[in-house]
């Protein structure tokens, strides 16, 4: 059960109305980075979820993400129409006053000819900043603790840089303050995804297999091609960098037979 409350997580405030900018912005609500993916993603996570700890962490995480896609569109409404809650700041000469003595152009009408991705009466519509509709196949849950925290932090880095990039593009104050939360909470999901999966005793490799020992330590290098035969950087960085114990493997890789497998 969901309870609306309509003061939302953070105040959202737009400074000047910008439907190109808001383009750019769908990518964060309809598009595979965005709120609504990252809500479905741990919504059916937690779901499925027999502990009890996991569980509630994915779906508390699951409706604040719900509360930023809230935020999101909220920002998006303000840069295609723009906003009401800026009457106080009302200056003879600024946007809003003009805009309410009809001097301004029909933001509605400026934000349809922004791309067909607008087109919604001038509000938001699921779709990425290209115009693709948002589809179930951004959410990548597989069933599996360990390997989908993994996925999940992933997808909160791959947000978070996405925010980045969009404040990168913004002059305007109050949206990149909006963004700029938006972009933490991002960092804090990585961090409890990652605590989580650290829980999870023997949480490496997910599943219940563990495959065939010696490939799983080897890292097999390519020819460099100047003759000088195989490098060794990247698997002197694998090596240096993990406890895992790699092997330097330049031979074609020998398959275990079945009846080793079985």
């Amino acid at each position: 059960m969901f309870l609306h409350n309509k003061r939302m997580m953070y105040d959202v405030r737009v400074d000047q109305p910008n439907p190109a900018f808001a383009k750019m912005l769908l990518e964060q609500f309809g598009g595979p980075n965005g709120e609504l993916a990252a809500a479905m993603r741990y919504f059916t996570q937690g779901w499925n979820e027999p502990d009890d700890q996991r569980r509630s962490m994915l779906l508390d995480i699951a409706t604040e993400e719900l509360s930023h896609l809230e935020m999101v569109a909220q920002s998006l409404v303000m840069l295609l129409k723009g906003s009401p809650s800026e009457l106080v700041d009302q200056v003879e000469g600024n946007y809003l006053g003009d805009l309410l003595d009809g001097k301004m152009p029909d933001y509605v009408n400026l934000s349809l000819g922004s791309g067909l991705n607008l087109l919604g009466g001038g509000g938001p519509r699921l779709t990425d900043s290209m115009g693709a509709p948002w589809t179930a196949a951004y959410v990548d849950t597989l069933g599996q603790p360990a390997a989908d925290l993994r996925s999940n932090v992933a997808a909160e880095a791959r947000a978070k840089v996405t925010y980045e990039r969009l404040i990168k593009c913004s002059d305007d104050a109050g949206v990149k303050d909006t963004l700029n939360f938006l972009m933490t909470r991002e960092i804090a999901h990585q961090k409890i995804f990652e605590a989580a999966l650290d829980s999870i005793e023997g949480n490496f490799p997910p599943g219940s297999l563990d495959g065939d020992e010696k490939l799983g330590h080897a890292y097999i290098a390519g020819d460099t091609g100047n003759g000088e035969g195989p490098s060794t950087e990247g698997f002197e960085l694998a090596q240096q960098n993990s406890s895992w114990g790699f092997e330097f493997d330049s031979e074609p890789v020998k398959h275990a037979s079945n009846q080793d497998i079985l």
